[in-house]
């Protein structure tokens, strides 16, 4: 019989990455941590770590564990859920973590919405790629991410995702630029430009690598910056345009034109455990952020 504790740990590893931060997250020495993971290892009969440099990370059978870990943890979780829902929930604390533009458009409907439900979300905004979403979920029960509409969805053996919306992503130009007044451009207009792009990695920049492909002109960045507000206050004075997503923009002096003849949008997940859904708290925050997704969409 595995301890329940003890998978926990070994969970917190695959998430984590070092014994240093498992024993920080958990508020244990790194001692007591390769102490326990030992003796889940003799529990399984089996290797769970192998060295990798000065570092360990997990053999196949350790992997192999976490996911059987993942069940187990989730199973009692929704346990733990079911017990609420008899005491009248769903009630209790839910984690989210948010990029900075899609908690400003969502957030505010969905804590409207579960306002007096009982249900609590404890929000943080985390501007990461959807790569690093398992590790997000080390520390919170959902994660919103933005990925390309071409890339893959972030979904995997460990990782349930759920598409919410799509969002376009459009042009922006100061209100003296030449393109300005214009309802669309096409990106071989663009070739010539200095552009106020994000960090490589997010959806933005994937956008305008397409439009690099098809100039066949390397655009000239001349910053990389992820606030949009940012972005947005240097295109208005000129320094540049900028691709922004279309539900971001708020500069009221900037004119937006679309992009003709490339496919530019970002998708919307979220992101959870595979089981997650099953507690009626995390249920019901899913729901909320679908209803909100959908009234936008509407808009």
């Amino acid at each position: 019989m595995f301890s329940i504790d003890r998978l926990r740990i070994l969970r917190e590893l695959a998430d984590r990455g070092t014994v240093a931060a498992v024993a920080e997250a958990l508020s244990m020495t790194p001692s007591a941590v390769s102490q326990q993971l030992k003796v889940l290892a003799r529990e399984a009969g089996v290797a769970l770590l192998e060295p990798d440099g000065r570092r360990v990370r997990l053999t196949d059978a350790g992997q192999a564990l976490v996911l059987r870990a993942d069940d187990v943890l989730a199973a009692m979780e929704r346990a733990t859920a079911e017990m609420a829902h008899y005491r009248g929930s769903p009630r209790g604390q839910v984690r989210v973590a948010l990029f900075p533009s899609g908690a400003a458009l969502l957030l505010p409907p969905v804590l409207t919405a579960l306002a007096g439900s009982g249900v609590e979300i404890v929000a943080g905004d985390e501007d990461l790629p959807p790569s690093e979403a398992a590790k997000l979920l080390a520390d919170y029960d959902i994660v919103l991410t933005h990925r390309d509409e071409r890339a893959p969805s972030p979904a995997g053996p460990r990782l349930a995702a759920r598409v919410l919306m799509r969002e376009p992503i459009d042009v922006v130009v100061a209100p003296t630029h030449p393109l300005a007044g214009r309802s669309s451009v096409r990106p071989e207009e663009l070739a010539e430009e200095t552009w106020v792009s994000v960090r490589g990695g997010f959806p933005v920049d994937d956008v305008l690598e397409s439009i690099a492909t098809i100039t066949g002109v390397r655009p000239r960045i001349a910053q990389r910056l992820n606030e949009f507000r940012v972005i947005e206050t240097l295109v208005a004075s000129g320094y540049g345009v900028a691709l922004m997503p279309r539900f971001a923009v708020a500069h009221p002096a900037l004119s937006v034109l679309r992009l003709a003849g490339v496919r530019a949008a970002r998708m919307y997940d979220l992101v959870t455990r595979p089981q997650a859904h099953r507690r009626p708290a995390v249920a019901a925050v899913l729901d909320a952020f679908e209803a909100a997704a959908r009234e936008v969409s509407a808009s």
